[in-house]
């Protein structure tokens, strides 16, 4: 029985950890946030799916048989000890209770019983051979039904959770009759291996229809693979409803559904919301979730290099995968997500109040290694520190934060005007030409202004090809470390002065003097153009409009051992209820002619007990008293 103890221990440690570790997650999750030292260690044990690991099943089937035999062997004895009342005991042996007192005074017997039936006690009386009459009274027995409750609890929850187990399909898994299939291919390319039929015993699995889509299959995700589960019925989503507090975040959300069953005359109509599921055919379909089921984007494309100052488009859906040509290498467009709402917190100090920030779309971009880099692009401006900006996230792993790109725009919340700037800035063919009018004012005599045009060009082709890095790099290649420092302030004021004088001739005819904003609009690009040649792509893509597709995310669960559990679960209260709080007392009542001997017991010595014991002497002797008196 110890070592049951002790496995029951162990199993609810486990299941602890199930229920705060996410199970059957994505294995590429578990690696971004546990490390892949620990990845290994936890996959070893089965940490990603605890509830169906083997020795986790195995802990729970030998604490069933185990205590299911206890209970066998027990159950008789307890049984026979309720319905027992004692009544064999002698007078010496009440004498030696620790809890008797007696009485010097005679008493009517039906009066003592009364006595006893109005506190709670059960009766019966016997006579003995010197001629005295034992009452025996006794209440609480039903305090050992915790005990076989409490046990009985343990075997039907484990039976339950047992039948809800996966023993079958791992049995079929270890007889190479079953496989899991690791490919994202479509289900009609999955082998028959991989596929449940209609009428597992039971599964847990996801669906995922966009509106106006139909599925008959779930998918229940295992370890690193999955497999597919036939269902006896298909599902239609007519419509996806959401609502949204003023902030953005989700509300509610509900699938109005269809199901389809030849079995059915006309198709079902229901709606099935969040903690509201559909049950049909013993199959619990929950509304867990919702995604795009591929919304239509639309794009402007601007290259972040060379003179080009106009925009390509791109039209796709999402989880499309477009082909492009670049200047450098092919590259492949997947397009992975779309959200309508973004709530953010953007006050610097992290203390204000998250709001939306409108739409953005999620998607990778892969070169023909099939190394790929991850974007989430805002599609409206973001305000920071009071200025307005396009932002792109970029990072080349799932596990690291994104890196933003921060594009500035103009007075009227418009790309165009840092995309014609920066395509000037970028084109060596005008270097020449914005050197010169920088150089208006500086003296012709002994070559100065032909040598400041000249450092100017080099200063503009410099930075269009590695940004401040660039130029930082030939500062210490060709300046003394003490000049330094002197020397990236002048180059950096030259190059504000080349800019701000490309950004001129941008807003030639616009009739706008240059001014603090313009100062402001120009160091920010200079950043920009900076940060581009870390951003991991040629181009930025700007999304300009969308069509939302949602998808309903369903649950799909068949769990026959849900209702043994949830009886086990009222069986497991009533016991420890029974155990707790109803305590088995006996007392004995010897009278004989000219006395009566109170004796009283319980299984538990507890303070209540000895409280208890004191009230009930006091009690039968001011009874014994009222009759003398009488």
């Amino acid at each position: 029985m110890r070592f049951a103890i002790s496995l029951l221990t162990v199993w609810g440690i486990a299941a602890i950890i199930g229920t705060v570790q996410k199970q059957n997650e994505p294995y590429t999750n578990y690696v971004i946030q546990l490390g892949q030292f620990w990845f290994e260690a936890f996959d070893k044990l089965g940490l990603y799916d605890v509830y169906h690991a083997p020795w986790f099943l195995l802990i729970l089937m030998f604490v069933m048989v185990s205590t299911g035999l206890c209970v066998t062997r027990n159950t008789p004895s307890m049984l026979r000890e309720m319905r027992a009342w004692r009544e064999h005991v002698t007078e010496s042996s009440l004498r030696l209770f620790k809890h008797q007192v007696e009485y010097q005074a005679t008493s009517d017997l039906p009066r003592l019983q009364n006595w006893l039936i109005a506190r709670g006690f059960r009766t019966r009386s016997i006579l003995q051979q010197d001629g005295a009459t034992l009452i025996v009274a006794k209440a609480g027995s039903n305090h050992r039904l915790g005990y076989i409750f409490t046990h009985l609890a343990i075997v039907v929850i484990f039976l339950g959770f047992l039948m809800d187990g996966d023993v079958p399909l791992k049995v079929q898994q270890m007889m190479g009759t079953k496989e899991l299939e690791t490919r994202d291919i479509p289900p009609a390319q999955v082998p028959l291996k991989s596929w449940l039929p209609s009428d597992t015993f039971s599964f847990r699995g996801n669906m995922t229809i966009p509106e106006g889509g139909r599925g008959s299959v779930a998918f229940l995700r295992i370890r690193d693979g999955y497999m597919i589960q036939d269902l006896p019925f298909s599902i239609e989503l007519k419509q996806f409803r959401i609502e949204h507090y003023a902030t953005g975040q989700p509300k509610s959300f509900e699938s109005d559904v269809l199901i389809h069953d030849r079995d059915l005359q006309k198709p079902l109509a229901a709606t099935i919301r969040v903690n509201h599921p559909l049950i049909y055919k013993g199959v619990a379909i929950y509304q867990s979730d919702f995604q795009d089921g591929g919304s239509e984007l639309s794009f402007d494309g601007w290259e972040l290099a060379g003179g080009e100052s106009k925009p390509f488009k791109i039209n796709a859906n999402v989880f499309d995968k477009l082909k492009l040509t670049t200047k450098t290498e092919p590259l492949v467009l997947e397009l992975d997500d779309f959200r309508p709402f973004n709530v953010l917190n953007l006050s610097p100090d992290g203390k204000g109040r998250p709001h939306n920030v409108g739409p953005s779309a999620t998607f990778k971009l892969r070169d023909s290694q099939g190394q790929a880099h991850e974007y989430l692009n805002y599609m409206l401006p973001v305000m920071l520190e009071g200025r307005a900006y396009q932002v792109s996230g970029m990072r080349a792993a799932p596990n690291e934060p994104y890196q933003y790109l921060r594009i500035p725009l103009d007075e009227n919340g418009a790309i165009n005007t840092y995309m014609q700037w920066r395509a000037l800035m970028s084109d060596t063919a005008k270097s020449a030409v914005i050197a010169k009018q920088l150089a208006v004012q500086v003296p012709e005599k002994d070559g100065l202004r032909s040598n400041f045009e000249s450092s100017v060009v080099r200063l503009l082709n410099l930075f269009a090809h590695s940004g401040f890095n660039g130029l930082a790099g030939f500062i210490e290649k060709t300046v003394p470390a003490k000049n330094q420092e002197k020397a990236a302030q002048a180059y950096i004021k030259i190059l504000e002065g080349a800019a701000m004088t490309a950004y001129g001739m941008t807003e030639q005819g616009k009739g706008k003097a240059p001014d603090v904003t313009s100062l402001n609009f120009v160091r920010d690009g200079l950043n920009t153009m900076s940060d581009s040649f870390l951003y991991g792509a040629p181009f930025y893509l700007q999304l300009t409009d969308y069509k939302l597709h949602r998808a309903s995310g369903l649950q799909l669960t068949k769990s026959p051992g849900k209702n043994l559990v949830y009886a086990g679960s009222i069986l497991l209260v009533l016991g420890i209820f029974a155990m707790f709080y109803i305590h088995e007392r006996r007392i004995w009542l010897l009278v004989k002619e000219n006395s009566v001997l109170f004796a009283m017991s319980s299984a538990r010595k507890t303070r209540d007990f000895e409280t208890e014991f004191s009230r009930l002497s006091l009690e039968l002797r001011t009874e014994l008293k009222l009759e003398l008196e009488s």
